[in-house]
C-alpha cells in the first residue's frame, strides 16, 4: 500500500467511524438518553468523533505490524440508566453502530451502480464499502467495550451480565492480543466475505 492509498484509507475509515458513532448517539437519543446530544456528539462532523489513539495511532501501529488496520472513534457517551428500558435498549444502542455501517455499505453499493464508472470512483466506493463491512464485523465481536458485548449484556441474565462486564478494563489488552495472534481472522473475515458477496462487491 502506497502513501496515497494509506491516506485515502484513513480518510474513509474516519467517515465510516463517524456514521457508526452517530448511530449510537441517535438511537440512544430516540430511546430516551440525551447525553450524546448535550455532549455535542449527535453530529456527523468527524472532528467531534476522532480519538487520537484509537483513530490514528492504533490503526497505523496495527497496519505496520500486522497489516490489519482497524480502530475506533471516541465513544459516544451513553447513560444506559437514562434509557426507557435499559436491559432491552442496550441491545439496540449496541447494534446500531454495526447496522449503520451495513446500511451505509448497501447504499454505497447501490449508488456505485448508478453513477458513471471511473477508476477513482471505483477505488473509493470499493474501499469505503469494505471498510464499513470490516468495521461492522469487528464491532460485533462480543468483547467489552466492542458493540457485540453490549448486545450480549442485554441478552444475558443480570447476574451473568454483571460478571461479563467486569472484564471490560482488560478488553483492550484482549482485543490487541487476539488481533496480533490472528484469531480475529476466524470471525471477522468470514462475515466480511459473506456480506460482500450479498452486495456483489469484489474484495
Amino acid at each position: 500500500m502506497n502513501i496515497a492509498d494509506l491516506i485515502l484509507s484513513f480518510g474513509l475509515l474516519i467517515i465510516a467511524m463517524t456514521a457508526h458513532e452517530f448511530a449510537h448517539g441517535w438511537v440512544a437519543y430516540k430511546l430516551g438518553d440525551t447525553t450524546a446530544k448535550y455532549s455535542g456528539r449527535l453530529t456527523l462532523n468527524p472532528l467531534a468523533h476522532i480519538d487520537p489513539i484509537g483513530t490514528i495511532i492504533l490503526p497505523l501501529l496495527l497496519f505496520f505490524t500486522t497489516g490489519f488496520a482497524i480502530g475506533w472513534a471516541k465513544p459516544v457517551p451513553i447513560n444506559y440508566w437514562a434509557l426507557r428500558n435499559p436491559k432491552r435498549d442496550i441491545i439496540w444502542v449496541g447494534a446500531s453502530g454495526p447496522i449503520a455501517n451495513i446500511i451505509f455499505a448497501i447504499l454505497l453499493s447501490i449508488l456505485w451502480r448508478i453513477i458513471p464508472s471511473f477508476y477513482i470512483t471505483n477505488a473509493v466506493f470499493q474501499k469505503l464499502i469494505y471498510i464499513n463491512l470490516l468495521l461492522a464485523a469487528f464491532n460485533l465481536v462480543p468483547i467489552p467495550p466492542l458493540d457485540g458485548s453490549r448486545i450480549a449484556m442485554g441478552i444475558l441474565p443480570d447476574d451473568l451480565a454483571s460478571k461479563y462486564s467486569a472484564i471490560e478494563p482488560y478488553g483492550f489488552i484482549i482485543i490487541m492480543l487476539l488481533i496480533w495472534l490472528g484469531i480475529f481472522d476466524l470471525f471477522i473475515w468470514p462475515i466480511v466475505k459473506i456480506l460482500s458477496r450479498l452486495l456483489m462487491i469484489p474484495l
